[in-house]
Protein backbone atom coordinates (compact mmCIF):
# COMPACT_ATOMS: atom_id res chain seq x y z
CA UNK A 1 0.00 0.00 0.00
CA UNK A 2 2.76 2.54 0.90
CA UNK A 3 5.10 1.55 -2.23
CA UNK A 4 2.14 2.17 -4.00
CA UNK A 5 1.01 5.51 -3.02
CA UNK A 6 4.80 6.44 -3.64
CA UNK A 7 4.51 5.33 -7.23
CA UNK A 8 1.05 7.52 -7.98
CA UNK A 9 2.58 10.59 -6.24
CA UNK A 10 5.94 10.27 -8.53
CA UNK A 11 3.81 9.37 -11.33
CA UNK A 12 2.12 12.39 -10.65
CA UNK A 13 4.50 14.59 -10.83
CA UNK A 14 6.70 13.11 -13.74
CA UNK A 15 3.70 14.16 -15.54
CA UNK A 16 3.34 17.68 -14.50
CA UNK A 17 7.19 18.07 -15.12
CA UNK A 18 6.51 16.61 -18.66
CA UNK A 19 3.50 18.76 -19.05
CA UNK A 20 5.57 21.94 -18.24
CA UNK A 21 7.55 22.92 -21.08
CA UNK A 22 4.70 22.04 -23.27
CA UNK A 23 2.80 25.02 -21.42
CA UNK A 24 5.61 27.15 -21.50
CA UNK A 25 5.90 26.60 -25.57
CA UNK A 26 2.32 27.63 -26.18
CA UNK A 27 2.22 31.28 -25.58
CA UNK A 28 -0.22 33.36 -24.61
CA UNK A 29 -3.90 33.44 -25.97
CA UNK A 30 -4.28 36.41 -28.47
CA UNK A 31 -7.96 38.07 -28.48
CA UNK A 32 -8.86 41.24 -29.72
CA UNK A 33 -8.84 43.82 -26.94
CA UNK A 34 -6.58 42.32 -24.63
CA UNK A 35 -3.56 44.89 -25.52
CA UNK A 36 -5.74 48.20 -24.73
CA UNK A 37 -7.85 48.63 -21.06
CA UNK A 38 -10.32 50.45 -21.67
CA UNK A 39 -12.32 52.55 -18.38
CA UNK A 40 -14.69 55.00 -18.04
CA UNK A 41 -15.88 57.44 -15.63
CA UNK A 42 -18.53 59.65 -15.85
CA UNK A 43 -18.76 61.36 -19.46
CA UNK A 44 -14.82 60.48 -19.64
CA UNK A 45 -13.24 57.80 -21.51
CA UNK A 46 -9.83 56.57 -21.25
CA UNK A 47 -7.59 54.25 -22.88
CA UNK A 48 -4.17 52.27 -21.76
CA UNK A 49 -1.45 50.24 -23.30
CA UNK A 50 2.04 49.16 -23.06
CA UNK A 51 1.99 47.75 -26.58
CA UNK A 52 3.02 50.96 -28.61
CA UNK A 53 6.76 50.74 -27.38
CA UNK A 54 8.63 52.74 -30.34
CA UNK A 55 7.99 56.14 -31.43
CA UNK A 56 7.88 57.69 -34.74
CA UNK A 57 7.82 61.50 -35.30
CA UNK A 58 7.46 62.07 -31.58
CA UNK A 59 4.33 60.40 -31.68
CA UNK A 60 3.49 56.76 -29.76
CA UNK A 61 0.24 56.92 -32.27
CA UNK A 62 -3.39 57.82 -31.51
CA UNK A 63 -6.00 56.06 -30.53
CA UNK A 64 -9.98 56.32 -32.09
CA UNK A 65 -13.01 56.15 -30.24
CA UNK A 66 -15.99 55.05 -32.54
CA UNK A 67 -19.70 55.47 -32.25
CA UNK A 68 -22.21 52.91 -33.27
CA UNK A 69 -22.68 54.38 -37.21
CA UNK A 70 -18.85 54.62 -37.47
CA UNK A 71 -17.23 51.96 -39.45
CA UNK A 72 -13.25 53.00 -39.64
CA UNK A 73 -10.48 54.60 -37.82
CA UNK A 74 -10.86 57.91 -39.54
CA UNK A 75 -14.46 58.41 -38.85
CA UNK A 76 -13.89 58.20 -35.02
CA UNK A 77 -13.36 60.83 -32.28
CA UNK A 78 -9.15 60.62 -32.35
CA UNK A 79 -6.50 61.54 -29.57
CA UNK A 80 -3.04 61.06 -29.37
CA UNK A 81 -1.22 58.31 -27.37
CA UNK A 82 0.77 60.12 -24.33
CA UNK A 83 3.51 58.17 -21.85
CA UNK A 84 6.71 56.57 -22.22
CA UNK A 85 8.11 53.16 -23.76
CA UNK A 86 6.09 51.45 -21.12
CA UNK A 87 2.64 52.76 -20.69
CA UNK A 88 0.52 54.99 -22.98
CA UNK A 89 -2.67 56.65 -22.14
CA UNK A 90 -5.12 58.18 -24.08
CA UNK A 91 -8.49 60.59 -22.85
CA UNK A 92 -11.96 61.77 -24.81
CA UNK A 93 -14.39 64.22 -22.43
CA UNK A 94 -17.80 65.41 -22.46
CA UNK A 95 -18.31 61.46 -24.15
CA UNK A 96 -22.51 61.08 -24.46
CA UNK A 97 -24.15 58.10 -23.25
CA UNK A 98 -23.77 54.69 -25.44
CA UNK A 99 -22.02 52.24 -26.74
CA UNK A 100 -18.26 53.07 -28.53
CA UNK A 101 -15.67 51.27 -29.83
CA UNK A 102 -12.33 51.78 -28.89
CA UNK A 103 -9.70 51.32 -31.13
CA UNK A 104 -5.17 52.08 -30.82
CA UNK A 105 -3.21 51.97 -33.58
CA UNK A 106 0.57 52.45 -32.92
CA UNK A 107 3.32 54.89 -34.52
CA UNK A 108 4.79 51.58 -36.25
CA UNK A 109 1.14 51.09 -37.96
CA UNK A 110 -0.29 47.98 -36.05
CA UNK A 111 -2.71 47.44 -34.08
CA UNK A 112 -3.09 47.42 -30.24
CA UNK A 113 -5.95 46.46 -29.41
CA UNK A 114 -9.71 46.80 -29.72
CA UNK A 115 -12.54 46.74 -27.00
CA UNK A 116 -15.92 47.96 -26.68
CA UNK A 117 -17.25 50.19 -23.86
CA UNK A 118 -20.84 51.01 -22.35
CA UNK A 119 -20.94 55.20 -21.29
CA UNK A 120 -23.39 55.53 -18.89
CA UNK A 121 -25.42 58.58 -19.00
CA UNK A 122 -24.80 61.03 -16.04
CA UNK A 123 -26.58 60.95 -12.77
CA UNK A 124 -27.98 64.65 -12.12
CA UNK A 125 -28.91 65.45 -8.61
CA UNK A 126 -32.26 67.01 -8.35
CA UNK A 127 -32.56 70.31 -5.88
CA UNK A 128 -35.88 71.15 -4.35
CA UNK A 129 -36.75 74.40 -4.71
CA UNK A 130 -38.28 74.70 -1.52
CA UNK A 131 -35.76 72.92 0.68
CA UNK A 132 -33.28 74.36 2.51
CA UNK A 133 -30.23 73.38 4.12
CA UNK A 134 -30.41 72.94 8.12
CA UNK A 135 -27.98 72.17 10.31
CA UNK A 136 -28.72 68.44 12.18
CA UNK A 137 -28.47 68.79 16.67
CA UNK A 138 -25.20 67.59 17.63
CA UNK A 139 -25.99 64.72 20.35
CA UNK A 140 -26.05 66.07 23.64
CA UNK A 141 -24.13 63.14 25.08
CA UNK A 142 -21.51 60.97 24.17
CA UNK A 143 -21.45 58.54 21.39
CA UNK A 144 -21.18 55.00 22.07
CA UNK A 145 -18.95 53.84 19.52
CA UNK A 146 -18.82 49.81 20.44
CA UNK A 147 -22.44 50.03 19.67
CA UNK A 148 -22.54 51.73 16.42
CA UNK A 149 -22.72 55.01 17.11
CA UNK A 150 -26.04 55.56 18.82
CA UNK A 151 -26.35 57.75 21.84
CA UNK A 152 -28.35 57.01 24.93
CA UNK A 153 -29.05 59.18 27.95
CA UNK A 154 -28.35 57.03 31.38
CA UNK A 155 -29.90 57.92 34.47
CA UNK A 156 -29.38 58.66 37.91
CA UNK A 157 -30.17 54.71 38.95
CA UNK A 158 -27.85 53.58 36.32
CA UNK A 159 -24.98 55.90 37.76
CA UNK A 160 -25.66 54.21 41.28
CA UNK A 161 -25.85 50.84 40.38
CA UNK A 162 -22.63 51.39 38.19
CA UNK A 163 -20.63 52.86 41.04
CA UNK A 164 -21.62 50.25 43.87
CA UNK A 165 -20.28 47.24 41.26
CA UNK A 166 -17.00 48.73 40.80
CA UNK A 167 -16.72 49.67 44.52
CA UNK A 168 -17.90 46.09 45.66
CA UNK A 169 -15.18 45.10 42.91
CA UNK A 170 -11.76 46.84 44.72
CA UNK A 171 -13.39 45.86 47.99
CA UNK A 172 -13.26 42.35 47.34
CA UNK A 173 -9.76 42.65 45.11
CA UNK A 174 -8.26 44.85 48.34
CA UNK A 175 -9.98 41.99 50.92
CA UNK A 176 -8.07 38.75 48.53
CA UNK A 177 -4.75 40.36 48.25
CA UNK A 178 -4.67 41.29 51.97
CA UNK A 179 -5.83 37.79 53.31
CA UNK A 180 -2.81 36.09 50.82
CA UNK A 181 -0.74 38.80 52.15
CA UNK A 182 -0.83 37.33 55.75
CA UNK A 183 1.43 34.41 56.82
CA UNK A 184 -0.65 30.77 56.82
CA UNK A 185 -0.07 29.25 60.77
CA UNK A 186 -0.79 26.04 61.44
Amino acid sequence: MRTTQVFVRSGLTVAAVAALPLALTAGPASAVGTGINVTTSGSTVQVSTTACVTRTSGSMGSASLLSSGQANFAQGRQAALSGTSSSQSAAWTNVASGTYTVIVVCADGSTAGTQSVNVSPASTPTISATASPSASPSPSLGVMGGVGGATKDYGTVTYAAGGVLVTAGAVATAWVLRRRARSHRL
